[in-house]
């Protein structure tokens, strides 16, 4: 099966993902905590149990990682050439803020990039997908889906896009740096999607992340003419290290070099 092939159903397992994710959303709903202290909720469970299956029913049979079956050994990952890296709520925090912005996250990783990425909305029902070679769309609430792209534009102050729970004493040092900019911040992998729609030149992260994060809505950037990279311009790649950490990380248009002398200048980041 062509990659192509995976993305209607991989989009049907979203959407019911979406939907289960939903209905929680719209009860009172219990919120635990994992080791890492990070929020959990029934809705987590539901959307990740949900796209296991549906994943597992697909052919070719890929290995699945998501962020609530994490625990498997790299040992194991190191073997894997092709697999699903899933986030099944990302922005927990703010799906429990209950202000709309968190999504569900699915991607295809193949030799550690993204070919294939489903970033969906469930609360204005707005929808985003990629394929390697077959560019970046949106769709909002079922329409007809809009091929989008990164701004090209250099002129007027830059559009920084930021978490709206997560800064750093490095995100407010890299704004010190900057003038002028528009700052807009959105919870979940919603920022990446701004930048993939020209919405914003760049999402710069100071803080950790880990790759399930990130994975889904970077194969839309780099198919809507952006990248994911690190702060020396590497982009991002996955399942190459025992650690499922990301390094601190810009996204913008491809291209677009305005940010790296202050990156590299006025940031004390590990690398």
């Amino acid at each position: 099966m062509e990659c192509s092939d995976l993305l209607d159903p991989v989009i049907a397992i979203a959407k019911a993902a979406a939907k289960a994710v939903l209905e929680v959303y719209s009860e009172d709903f219990e919120v635990t905590e994992k080791k890492d202290h990070s929020p959990l909720t029934r809705a987590d469970l539901k959307s990740h149990e949900l796209i296991s299956k549906g994943l597992e029913g697909l052919s070719p049979r890929y290995p699945i990682l998501s962020e609530e079956a994490s625990d498997i050994p790299y040992s194991v990952r190191a073997q894997w050439s092709t697999y699903w890296l899933v986030d099944p709520l990302d922005g927990t925090k703010e799906f429990i803020k209950r202000n709309g912005e968190f999504t569900v996250n699915i991607a295809l990783i193949q030799d550690h990039q993204p070919i294939l990425g489903v970033v969906l909305a469930p609360v204005p029902d707005l929808l985003y997908f990629a394929v390697k070679g077959q560019g970046a769309y949106r769709s909002v609430a079922g329409q007809s889906p809009v091929r989008i792209r990164v701004s090209d534009s250099r002129d007027g102050p830059l559009r920084l896009i930021g978490s709206r729970s997560h800064g750093s004493e490095d995100w407010d040092r890299f704004l010190g740096t900057l003038s002028p900019y528009l700052l807009e911040t959105v919870g979940s992998s919603l920022k990446f999607c701004r930048v993939a729609e020209g919405h914003a030149d760049l999402y710069p992260r100071f803080g950790p992340t880990s790759e399930w994060d990130t994975a889904a809505a970077h194969a839309i950037v780099l198919e809507a003419g952006g990248t994911v990279c690190d702060l020396e311009g590497d982009e991002l790649r996955y399942n190459l290290k025992p650690s499922l950490l990301n390094p601190f990380f810009l996204v913008h248009a491809m291209g677009d070099q305005r940010w790296r002398p202050k990156a590299q200048s006025h940031l004390e980041v590990p690398l």
